[in-house]
Order: structure tokens, then C-alpha cells, then sequence
């Protein structure tokens, strides 16, 4: 095996994986003097979402949720500057939309990617092992199959999220005419010559999905359905006040409740993370509406039925396939035959491979998930100096703006300032009008009373976040030379929790 010479300085941060979010962090990581930083990703080019970027889909986030701008909108990896380079400035001017096609914000982080010289993809981290105060990073080129090592201080985790596949599918597993919607660009051609095609999912995706199947299906009698649990197809929160929930302010605040609540919290507000967007529904009302124009709407071979849940799948005996459903208000049972069905079931963390040689001494929660603390930064069992940060893997610890990418380049500047002990970014105290907790108790003259000590509502482990009001702490690696800490003025909140905070939505 291949190693670096003994000369060689190891990386202050190492990236285990290259989607949106380490690549936010390479970005705003590139340009800090001194700083040494590699992000691997084994796949050979970026790619995000791939099978998703379906004709005419739109982000729902503006396009300052780039990988920089909401950090520093001079860096050079900024949305802006991408269209600057492709010549783009004036049509972009002229189109006056806010939300970018999705295929043109895949096309933009593939543009930094190919750029930015601390990203290798083609390099699959197959373990990580601590040596000393370092990391051991044992890497493999996925072309060649030449492994090498690399050692870093610290590592930050972006490997992203897997499909979920339902218990109830699994016998489907595998099936040629069952696949998640995470495939399906690449499996539409599997749907060819199914005559009664099945969506299950009531999120953006599925929505998508059966809005592209409604367009390629138009007359030709193939009946299209689409099944949600939800009780209603209810549109994705996108009131102004509604999006503060997806600010650091949010952030923090859901990050000192308990865990029951947190949990229970990111259930409740399905609507701010899992729902579809108005105008994707409008467009499939639309479509539906014009269809069927001089004759009734039950002619359309065209079902919609939401609050009916898929108890089993599986073939059936005679082909196709058999769906076990069951009504959520009625408790009603019935059976569904379809020739194919596209899963939009979702997307779940998991824990890379390469971090197995670890895993004893990651201080893991009750329910098996990683314990982060403010800066992201996972608490681990004393004897590990290094810090290992995570992405998009702490919804149960901070909240419906885990995997937003509107949060993307705020938490990579958490992450770089945790890491280097320093302000290499400077970030807003407050960013929200809304405030999520309670009013601050006062004094008899009215003073605001003495603060938590900080930490007080920190995970188990070595990394203690800032109180529930101030921005976050860094944690210094090990040997980082950290600056004193600026005292977090006390912010007034408002005498009610809001509604949304309290009851979801």
C-alpha cells in the first residue's frame, strides 16, 4: 500500500464524499490561507439527484442557497460567478425566477466540483482508523484499484442519504417494474408496455414523478394512480414567516429540546420537509383539468388517493403485482393490481462503511444514531482527539433544516470555524424575526437574568455547544490555538412559542 511521506503534513479536514454540502465545504474551505483540505468521493464525476432531474423541475429554494453566497457571496463558487463564467448573466437576468431549474443547479455544483482542486472523485475512503491524534484514511482509485493512505485531523462526513424502501416492498425488491423514484430517469424505460402504473409517495418527488407520467400518458389509456398515506395532499409550508424554521435560530432552538420532543417535532412538521410544492400541485391539477375538458372527470383513467396505506407487496400470481392496502380514517382492506410501481418513499442516512473501524468509540444515542452538538461535531468516547463532523445525518439533532440546502453553507462555516478555533467566517447572531423559545426569564429591574451555563443542553460526549440563544462554539482539534470567546448578547423573544414551533404543521 502507498503512503504519503513522512514529510508530508496531514490534512487539517478530510471529506468523506462529494454531494452538495461537503462540496459547500470545499468551496468556502479553498480560499482560507493555510488550510489544508481533500474531499473524495468515489464516484468518477459529480452528480446530484441524477435520476430526478426530470424536464421542467424546479428547485424549491432560491438560488442563493448556492454552495457560498449565504456565507460569502465573494467567494468565487457562487451561483452568480457560475453564470458570470458561462456567459449566462443577461438570460438569467431576463428570466427573472428565483428557483432555478434542478438540471441547471446539478450542472453549476458539477462546474465547481470539476474546479475546485481540493476535490478527488474516482477515490472511495474504504476505512478510517485513528492513529495517535490523527485519522489513518485508507483510500482506493476506483479506476485502478491502487490503494494509498492519508492522515487528516479531522473529518467531515457527506456521504448523504439512501432510498428508503418500505418494509412493505420488500418482497418487490429487486423487481424489474419496482424501483424507487431515485431511479427513475434511468428506469423509465422499465415502465414501457405497463398498462396500470402505481406512485406511492405524497412528497416532491412523487409529485413529480406523476406529473411526467401524466404528460407521456396523455390519451393513450395507460391508468395512472397515485397513493399516499398522508390524509391530504397538502402543499409544502412556504409562507415567509413559515421558511424561518429553516435558519440557524430554528436550529438552535430545536437543538436544546429533549430528544422525545425532537422526535416527535420532526414527525409533526412533515409539511415544512416532506410535502410537495403548491405549484407542482397546481400543475397536476391543471393537466387533469384540461384533460378531461367535454366529458365527465371520471372518465380519466386517473386515480388520486390519499390516507391509504400499503400493508404488503408482492408479484402476483398471475403477473403484475399485488398491493395490500388499507384506508387510514375507515380501516377499509382492499387489494390493488398495477403493472408497476414507482416508490417515492423518501431518503434515510446511514452510517458509511468506512467508518466501522471507529464505531466503538462514537458515543452513540439510545436509538443507535450519532450524538451532535452544535457545531456538528460528533461526540465520541474520550481518547479520540480528532473531530468527526457530519452532514445531513442530524435531523434528529437539529431539526427540519438537516437536509435544506439553505443551510448548506451555514453549517460548513460552522464547521470550518469549529475546526480551525477560529472566525474564518464571521456569522449573524440572529437571522430570524421569529423567536422559537421562551421569553427570557428578568430580573426585579428588569434585566435579563443570568444565562444557562453553556452546554448545559449539550449530548454526552467531549464537544459542548453554546446556549440555546448564541451562535455556535467552535471545538478546537487538538493543539488549535483558540481566540477568546466574545460574550452572546442576550436577544429579546416574544411572550408565545409560535404555532408552528409548538404543534408542526
Amino acid at each position: 500500500m502507498d503512503t504519503l511521506p513522512p514529510h508530508d503534513p496531514p490534512y487539517d479536514l478530510l471529506g468523506v464524499g462529494i454531494g452538495p454540502f461537503n462540496l459547500s465545504l470545499a468551496a468556502l474551505a479553498e480560499p482560507v490561507p493555510g488550510l489544508r483540505t481533500l474531499f473524495c468521493d468515489q464516484r468518477p464525476e459529480f452528480r446530484w439527484h441524477h435520476g430526478m432531474l426530470v424536464d421542467g423541475a424546479r428547485m424549491q429554494v432560491p438560488f442563493l442557497a448556492d454552495l457560498v453566497s449565504l456565507v460569502d457571496p465573494t467567494n468565487p463558487w457562487s451561483f452568480l460567478n457560475y453564470l458570470r463564467a458561462q456567459d449566462r448573466l443577461f438570460p438569467f437576468y431576463f428570466a427573472e425566477r428565483f428557483q432555478l431549474p434542478r438540471r441547471e443547479y446539478d450542472h453549476y455544483c458539477r462546474w465547481a466540483a470539476e474546479r475546485l482542486p481540493n476535490c478527488r472523485f474516482g477515490t472511495e475512503v474504504t476505512a478510517l482508523h485513528r492513529e495517535g491524534t490523527l485519522f489513518r484514511v485508507e483510500l482506493t482509485d476506483t479506476a485502478t484499484g491502487r490503494r494509498s493512505e492519508a492522515r487528516a485531523r479531522n473529518l467531515a462526513l457527506g456521504v448523504g442519504t439512501r432510498p428508503v424502501l418500505p418494509e412493505a416492498f420488500t418482497a418487490l425488491a429487486n423487481h424489474p417494474r419496482a424501483f424507487h423514484s431515485a431511479e427513475y430517469l434511468d428506469r423509465r424505460a422499465d415502465l414501457a408496455g405497463a398498462r396500470d402504473i402505481t406512485v406511492v409517495g405524497s412528497g416532491q418527488s412523487g409529485a413529480e414523478v406523476f406529473l411526467d407520467l401524466l404528460r407521456r400518458h396523455e390519451g393513450d389509456g395507460v391508468r395512472l394512480r397515485w397513493l399516499t398515506r398522508t390524509r391530504a395532499l397538502a402543499p409544502m409550508e412556504y409562507s415567509k414567516l413559515g421558511l424561518e424554521h429553516f435558519t440557524p435560530d430554528y436550529t438552535r432552538y430545536f437543538h436544546g429540546l429533549p430528544g422525545p420532543v425532537r422526535d416527535a417535532l420532526v414527525t409533526a412538521q412533515w409539511q415544512l420537509h416532506k410535502a410537495a410544492s403548491a405549484e407542482t400541485l397546481a400543475e397536476i391539477h391543471d393537466h387533469l383539468y384540461e384533460r378531461t375538458i367535454g366529458r365527465p372527470i371520471d372518465t380519466a383513467p386517473v386515480e388520486i388517493t390519499p390516507g391509504t396505506a400499503v400493508t404488503d407487496a408482492r408479484p402476483g400470481p398471475c403477473g403484475g403485482l399485488e398491493l395490500h392496502c388499507q384506508h387510514t380514517d375507515s380501516g377499509a382492506e382492499h387489494l390493488l393490481r398495477t403493472d408497476a410501481v414507482v416508490l417515492a418513499t423518501g431518503y434515510r442516512a446511514a452510517r458509511p462503511a468506512a467508518l466501522e473501524p471507529l464505531a466503538h468509540l462514537i458515543d452513540w444515542d439510545e436509538s443507535g444514531r450519532y450524538r451532535v452538538d452544535l457545531d456538528h461535531r460528533v461526540a465520541t468516547r474520550p481518547g479520540l482527539a480528532g473531530g468527526i463532523y457530519v452532514q445531513n445525518a442530524e435531523l434528529h439533532t437539529h431539526g427540519v433544516g438537516t437536509p435544506d440546502l439553505g443551510l448548506g453553507a451555514h453549517r460548513a462555516a460552522v464547521i470550518l470555524n469549529a475546526v480551525t478555533g477560529r472566525t474564518v467566517h464571521r456569522l449573524p447572531a440572529r437571522t430570524a424575526w421569529t423567536g422559537f423559545a421562551p421569553p427570557v426569564p428578568t430580573g426585579p429591574t428588569g434585566a435579563a437574568a443570568p444565562a444557562a451555563p453553556a452546554g448545559t443542553a449539550a449530548p454526552a460526549g467531549p464537544a459542548a455547544p453554546a446556549g440555546p440563544a448564541g451562535p455556535a462554539v467552535p471545538t478546537a482539534p487538538a493543539g488549535a490555538t483558540v481566540l477568546p470567546e466574545t460574550p452572546t448578547p442576550v436577544l429579546p423573544r416574544p411572550q408565545e412559542l409560535t404555532r408552528a414551533a409548538t404543534a408542526g404543521r
